[in-house]
């Protein structure tokens, strides 16, 4: 039994290493210029493109993602399981987050009074559904984003026809792939145009928090990276 207990010690410590021998390969592959990998560094690259299909994790795939379209200044953390029940002040010092502004989460809104013909995201401009990123100690205001929806349309579409609601939580998991407490804009299931409140533009340090895929797993990225990515929608929503 002690012997046993031993082995699985030791697989557990050679599996550590070999996470961390394995992170540091695809770390140096993203610091290398492309001309590195020529075929002489065949063995080199099968190593990353291991590890690259290795990581099925969410915090694996949202990172590929990311790196893919040139975000190099995140970072995830995972937090405890009652982390939805602490102060905004305790959710900071967990993250490391400069304050407490710099927490915010990520909101579906559809469209109820949208016309029978708008059912989905493929029109960016007047899309069925948004998803805005917003300041937790922020009051979000949707007639903003209504006023803003109808300007960006100009005009072209009657006022009446924007009315933006929060979305159910099933219509928001089905259109994200994320419950609720775990919804990013990163990886999302459908193209889902997002809008970003102009008070996060303002942050100092620009680097913020949100939802990273799982209901105990932040993203933190640089809003200048997150905005060359993302492309979103710059609005006074709050």
């Amino acid at each position: 039994m002690v012997s046993l207990v031993m082995t699985e010690e030791a697989l557990s410590q050679l599996e550590r290493v070999q996470t961390r021998i394995l992170k540091r390969i695809s770390d140096l592959e993203h610091s290398l210029p492309p001309h590195c990998f020529s075929n002489s560094n065949s063995l080199f690259a099968a190593h990353a493109h291991a590890h690259a299909h290795a990581d099925d994790s969410t915090e694996g795939r949202l990172s590929a993602i990311l790196r893919a379209n040139s975000v190099r200044d995140f970072a995830f953390k995972r937090v405890p399981s009652d982390y939805y029940d602490w102060t905004l002040e305790a959710r900071r010092d967990i993250l490391a987050a400069a304050s407490i502004h710099h927490l915010c989460k990520s909101i579906v809104l559809v469209n109820t009074q949208a016309p029978p013909s708008v059912t989905d995201c493929s029109d960016r401009n007047y899309s069925k559904y948004y998803i805005v990123v917003v300041q937790y100690t922020a009051r979000f205001n949707a007639e903003t984003v209504k006023t803003f929806l109808y300007a960006l349309n100009n005009g072209k579409i009657p006022k009446k026809k924007f009315n933006m609601r929060l979305a159910p939580e099933e219509t928001s998991a089905k259109l994200t792939g994320y419950e609720h407490n775990a919804v990013t804009c990163i990886g999302m299931k459908t193209g889902i145009p997002v809008i970003l409140d102009e008070a996060i533009t303002k942050l100092n340090p620009d680097f913020f928090w949100l939802g990273g895929g799982e209901v105990d797993l932040k993203l933190g990225i640089r809003t200048s990276e997150f905005i060359d990515y993302v492309k979103p929608f710059i609005v006074n929503c709050s």
